[in-house]
């Protein structure tokens, strides 16, 4: 008999789901699953489950990806659903800085809400050990299972010695604001580099008069390629409870390239990059000129970090180890 899996979001377009669940759609049915999609709205909270009552009670797994529920609607939805699982990349429990330098916003009601989720679980997939030790405390077995990706869908990275010394950074416009960590080894960079680019792929950019901005809107289509006329990639980060829970992803997409990376020793960062090998860690301005001066002075050095980055990544990171996991957790669930 087929199996039914629901995976549930509030936008399906996001990048976690996008990234954590579109990717299982396939080996799923592969597996003799039949795989369904919900939206689920933010607020109005019991009346979305039962509006949405006749799916959950289709399902015989459903995924919650990034949601929180209230313990009276965690309690309603396992008796719509005969099993479900929570599944999360993001520090969700707690509320992401509102200024660059500040602490998370610990509020009792989100790691409430947090806790009742999770207890309400037959599992919990988490993409990093920052958010295992958090899942864990609501005492449901957790699996680590890192955000993945598909690296054969990445133009490995140039190598036209003409072009300018680049640094590239992929991301959403609210974490922008972490660029001004790295601003201060940029600037000083340019009297080294005087054609310096940062290369910023987003939907919005700084705007810095000191610094030569490549503005790349993102793309689906073109973010591979913009990755690629690159000489390394960042990931600068605050060291707070929302920046401990990131999964690194931005890391992996610049590895899938075969970019050196060069990233603030923060959370998973620190496993995603090998320091000295993949790429660097760096913790103030004067590592981070020395790493990014280093790497843009060497072509050698590049290429040998972004050939260990790539294997690295095959290793720990491929969608095809992701998805064969899940897959497998979903059949055990589902059997109870």
């Amino acid at each position: 008999m087929t199996r039914r899996a629901l995976l549930v979001a509030y936008r399906l377009e996001q990048p976690s789901f996008r990234y954590r669940m579109d990717c299982l759609r396939a080996p799923l049915e592969a597996a003799g699953w039949s795989v369904d999609t919900l939206e689920l709205p933010g607020g109005r909270y019991g009346r979305r489950l039962w509006e949405n009552r006749a799916a959950l009670r289709h399902a015989d797994v459903t995924v919650l990806q990034q949601i929180k529920l209230s313990a009276p609607e965690a309690w309603l939805l396992r008796r719509f659903t005969p099993h479900a699982i929570f599944d999360l990349d993001d520090a969700i429990y707690v509320r992401k800085p509102r200024r660059l330098g500040d602490p998370a916003d610990e509020g009792a009601w989100r790691r409430a809400k947090f806790r009742a989720t999770c207890r309400a679980m037959d599992a919990v997939v988490v993409g990093n050990e920052v958010l295992e030790a958090e899942a864990r405390k609501a005492g449901r077995p957790v699996i680590v299972l890192p955000t993945a990706l598909d690296p054969s869908r990445y133009v490995p990275a140039t190598t036209d010695p003409a072009l300018p010394p680049t640094v590239v950074w992929i991301g959403s416009p609210e974490n922008l604001v972490y660029l001004e960590l790295v601003r201060p080894a940029l600037r000083a960079l340019g009297t080294r580099f005087p054609d310096l680019v940062l290369k910023v792929i987003c939907s919005a950019f700084p705007d810095w008069p000191e610094i030569r901005i490549e503005r790349v809107p993102w793309s689906a289509a073109t973010e591979t390629t913009a990755i690629a006329t690159a000489h390394a990639g960042i990931m600068p980060l605050t060291d707070d409870a929302w920046s401990r829970g990131k999964c690194a992803f931005k890391l992996l997409q610049y590895m899938a390239a075969g970019l050196p990376c060069v990233a603030s020793p923060v959370g998973a960062n620190s496993a995603a990059v090998i320091d000295g090998v993949t790429g660097f860690l760096a913790d103030s301005d004067l590592a981070w000129e020395s790493a990014l001066g280093t790497l843009l002075a060497s072509a050698p050095l590049r290429q040998a970090m972004g050939s260990a980055g790539r294997r690295h990544l095959d290793e720990h990171y491929a969608v095809g180890g992701y998805a064969r996991r899940y897959v497998e957790l979903m059949d055990r669930v589902a059997g109870g």
